[in-house]
């Protein structure tokens, strides 16, 4: 399972924004066992937050995911119940902590991931949110070019799957299968339309980031402010200031 080094919260955001209805627990918790719990039984995902350099032995038999059948039923023992476990059952862990070290036989049982932003990162981040506050139609107009390239690309690969299932399932001459012959003449007329969408869709874009680009400045002068501000922890624990405080300060 994923343990996500996030010391400013983006991995839970983005987490929370593609698992709906995800179960939120932290070991300091009384409860969190029964959370996980019914996360397995019923197979809910579960994001565990706060995690330590050191982690608690409770959770070995979910990350070694040791499940074994009892009367025909996959289950796995979480303290002292046995639970049925559920497939879609997902487990998440993050830490705030910036720079964890996990012990060899801690890091084997999980894939660490770091979400901690950099420099290049927040600048992007922040010339999005600059647009999007500034020239709200170029921001608009990005994101359904977006979402076109990326239906106009499923498209025309759908396309070339079912002329590539035609082909292998042909019998007898090919040129005598009017029914593939016309496939493939529609096929084409269609994908010369997608190509020619795609062409102008990339056109509007270059166009749109060249205009995007004259707000790169501010992006660049955030995110230095930004470091600066983090590294104020260094000076006294007390100055610490978090990436979504930030952002609402810069808008």
């Amino acid at each position: 399972w994923p343990l996500c080094t996030d010391p400013q919260g983006q991995a839970n955001k983005w987490i929370k924004n593609m698992e709906a209805g995800i179960e939120v627990c932290k070991l300091s918790d009384k409860e969190f066992l029964r959370t996980l719990e019914n996360a397995v039984r019923f197979g809910k995902p579960v994001v565990m937050e706060n995690i330590l350099e050191a982690l608690d032995p409770a959770l070995e038999p979910i990350l070694l995911k040791q499940t074994f059948k009892q009367g025909g039923n996959i289950v796995m023992k979480i303290g002292d119940n046995v639970i049925p476990y559920h497939h879609d059952f997902k487990f998440y862990l993050t830490t705030k902590l910036p720079n964890p070290h996990y012990a060899p036989e801690s890091s084997v049982k999980l894939t660490l991931l770091n979400f901690t932003i950099t420099p290049d990162g927040l600048q992007d981040q922040l010339l999005v949110a600059t647009v999007e506050a500034e020239r709200p139609d170029l921001a608009e107009k990005k994101n359904q070019l977006v979402i076109q390239s990326a239906d106009n690309k499923r498209k025309l690969q759908e396309l070339q799957d079912e002329i590539l299932y035609m082909l292998a399932n042909s019998e007898g001459n090919i040129l005598d299968d009017t029914k593939l012959i016309d496939t493939l003449a529609i096929s084409k007329a269609t994908s010369e339309e997608i190509m020619a969408a795609m062409a102008e869709a990339e056109v509007a874009e270059t166009e749109i980031d060249t205009l995007s680009a004259k707000y790169i400045p501010v992006a660049v002068r955030g995110s230095i402010l930004y470091f600066c501000i983090s590294d104020l922890s260094l000076v006294d624990s007390m100055y610490q200031y978090s990436l979504a405080w930030f952002r609402a300060l810069f808008l």
